[in-house]
């Protein structure tokens, strides 16, 4: 953004460190779930191999690809923590939202692949082992619900944290349906339970994922956050007995919750312009919760002739 010439022009921000922290507690709850899902998907596979299951041994591919998603948000943690240097100005914290992305994407992917599959089995129904399959399906509830826990005490405005606990619930709803589907086939021998109670749960998931996905993509391309309207923001500010014009304002989401915006302001008559920068920081603040806001002050009459 350029600025106009001759006005008084002073930027204003509470600090230099534009990202959030990464918590050392998200980071370690990270690591207890990835553990628990990557062990779980070994036994979920050899439980398959063992009662002759073609559902467990999908879902056991299921519980790795969850597993290789929790191992992508951790080392987005790691690269996340690195300072920020002299070209990546505000850090690595997007690294974070780069992560949920993918991890909503293949989240969307995987119901992609439970649809397929549940439409050939109910073209050619395969035989099931209920009994082993309850078993295993059992301990897998017991491994999500204790893994859902964990991820649920975390930082609520994690994207990256909030990406894990998606695949995480989508997991548990899988053991939910596969215990469903047990139960059903032991007491029914409708093998067509399987597929159908497997469509199910990957509705209820695509939703979830589909959030996911467009909160990510509206960070990465800088859309104004939910609650705030550029026009209207300016609208307001020229209300202030201070201010005899606003414009080009624009604010962005850095990541998760850590809002930054820009704007151009006129000084009203008799207003000193050293002032503005401060009292319309803690406007947009008090009236919007914006972190950081750099406030470019322009002489009375030039405000439109700045280019974005």
């Amino acid at each position: 953004m350029s600025e106009s010439g001759g006005g008084a022009r002073r930027g204003h921000d509470h600090d230099h460190d534009h990202g959030q922290e990464v918590t050392a507690g998200n980071e370690r709850r990270m690591r207890f779930v990835f553990a628990f899902t990557a062990i779980y998907a070994v036994v979920q596979a050899l439980g398959g191999w063992f009662s002759g299951s073609l559902a467990l041994i999908a879902d056991s591919g299921h519980m790795v690809s969850d597993a290789a998603a929790l191992l992508l948000a951790l080392i987005a943690y790691r690269v996340a923590r690195r300072p920020a240097d002299s070209t990546r100005t505000y850090g690595f914290h997007r690294v974070r939202v780069l992560a949920a992305l993918a991890n909503g994407g293949s989240l969307l992917l995987l119901v992609a692949w439970i649809v397929w599959e549940a439409i050939g089995r109910i073209n050619a129904p395969h035989e099931v082992l209920a009994g082993p399959m309850l078993i295993v399906a059992t301990i897998g509830l017991v491994v999500n619900l204790a893994g859902a826990w964990i991820l649920s005490r975390g930082n609520k405005g994690d994207s990256n944290l909030k990406g894990a606990f998606l695949h995480v619930v989508g997991d548990l709803l899988g053991s939910v349906g596969a215990i469903a589907a047990a139960i059903g086939i032991m007491l029914t021998g409708w093998t067509l339970l399987d597929p159908i109670l497997s469509v199910l749960v990957a509705g209820l998931v695509v939703r979830s994922a589909w959030s996911l996905v467009r909160d990510s993509l509206r960070v990465l391309l800088q859309a104004v956050p939910r609650g705030v309207d550029a026009r209207k923001a300016e609208a307001e500010l020229v209300e202030l007995a201070e201010i005899d014009n606003a414009g080009h304002f624009h604010a962005w989401t850095l990541t998760d919750d850590t809002v930054v915006a820009t704007v151009h302001v006129t000084p009203a008559s008799g207003i000193d312009p050293l002032l503005l920068p401060d009292l319309v920081s803690k406007w947009l603040k008090a009236r919007y919760d914006i972190d950081h806001v750099t406030v470019q002050v322009d002489r009375p009459g030039t405000l439109w002739t700045a280019e974005l």
